[in-house]
């Protein structure tokens, strides 16, 4: 148990994990993973551009008589429409989704609009039933776990492979990056696509039935769609050197904003990172971020300690974000404040698959390095 504050001496994670160990250096368990196992999986360079124009050409040989080669999500964040503007440049003839739960920012439906454009390309907007996801989430509220954003993140994942599956479609392209995504502590979140989780946290404290709500199944998930339906999840950004903030310069360039701060295109997720996670968890999404920043080389450890000093939420712009939550979700001041009050629970507290979830990643890992090296050799 951690008994002391500390914060690692390479990057910036602390003690706030309660999972994280720290050698004699003080470096923490963080940077030795991205070392030991995330590194030789990077490559932001001369070989990366070559093994992503080998996938490329298989991608686009395996389907060249279909009318789509992959499929891609699009939030309107930088990271989904960076990918996009790359697809583009690849030559690629994507399915574009997007996926609105209900909490989309005025910016991100400017910005999807701004890379359709310039793309050319449709899109397939998948729109939850709004009394459905805010009944979904109010329950999640109520249950006090920390991982708000699983009613989005679960629709947006099982919206897009079933439409994969629908459209016969085995490349599904992310914009998920080692180079700004590279610390995750596993401690401060519940995996999102754990069904059973999600249908027991809305059994326990919501009042209507989910009847269009996008499910994912845990056996879909990580057993029909990788092994039976041949899927592939690939994540291009990986394959080169991604720099957030060159990103967003080359994305200014066609017209799209920047939101001034990672996941701003959902006013619901900006709320849940800079104030709900920091607030009831002690939990600042900063620096796993700015860490793995850190690590992949992009800022210093000095750029990454200012950019912590800021503050989370700037008064005004919080008081603005939770009087439209309120709003949106038709909930009174009081009553928001009593959701934000509600005791904290684990999402395990729940029924769960979490047993399954441990061994089907080690089995995915495991599947990964054999499908990389499968990959690789058409490079």
């Amino acid at each position: 148990m951690i008994s002391k504050y500390q914060v690692c001496t390479r990057c910036v994670m602390d003690t706030t994990d309660p999972e994280i160990t720290f050698d004699e250096n003080g470096v923490c368990n963080h940077c030795h993973y991205f070392d030991r196992e995330v590194k030789p999986r990077w490559f932001p360079n001369e070989e990366g551009k070559r093994r992503l124009e080998g996938i490329v050409d298989r991608i686009k040989e395996e389907n060249r008589n279909k009318q789509y080669d992959c499929i891609i999500g699009l939030s309107g964040g930088v990271d989904s429409s960076y990918l996009a503007l790359k697809v583009h440049e690849l030559g690629l003839r994507p399915l574009v989704v997007h996926v609105d739960g209900g909490w989309n920012s005025e910016l991100a439906v400017h910005n999807i609009k701004v890379l359709l454009d310039y793309c050319g390309w449709d899109l397939v907007t998948v729109v939850i039933d709004w009394e459905e996801m805010r009944d979904l989430q109010i329950a999640y509220l109520k249950s006090g776990v920390s991982n708000q954003d699983v009613p989005q993140d679960h629709a947006f994942f099982a919206s897009l492979y079933k439409y994969a599956v629908k459209n016969h479609i085995r490349y599904v392209l992310s914009g998920g990056n080692i180079a700004t995504e590279a610390i995750f502590p596993r401690s401060w979140h519940y995996p999102a696509m754990d069904s059973r989780n999600l249908k027991a946290i809305h059994k326990k404290y919501g009042h209507k039935p989910l009847k269009t709500f996008p499910t994912i199944s845990f056996w879909q998930y990580y057993f029909y769609f990788p092994f039976v339906k041949k899927m592939h999840a690939i994540r291009p950004l990986n394959y080169m050197p991604y720099s957030r903030k060159k990103a967003i310069e080359e994305l200014e360039e066609i017209g799209w904003r920047n939101y001034g701060r990672k996941h701003g295109e959902s006013v619901f997720t900006k709320f849940f990172q800079n104030y709900y996670l920091p607030k009831r968890y002690g939990y600042d999404k900063r620096r796993p971020h700015l860490s793995s920043m850190i690590l992949s080389g992009e800022i210093t450890r000095e750029e990454a300690i200012r950019e912590l000093d800021k503050p989370l939420y700037e008064e005004n712009e919080l008081q603005e974000d939770r009087r439209f939550i309120e709003k949106k979700l038709g909930l009174t001041e009081d009553e928001f404040t009593k959701l934000l009050e509600a005791p904290l629970r684990q999402a395990t507290d729940f029924a769960s698959y979490r047993n399954l979830y441990v061994f089907m990643k080690k089995a995915q890992r495991f599947a990964e390095k054999h499908v990389g090296k499968k990959l690789a050799k058409y490079s």
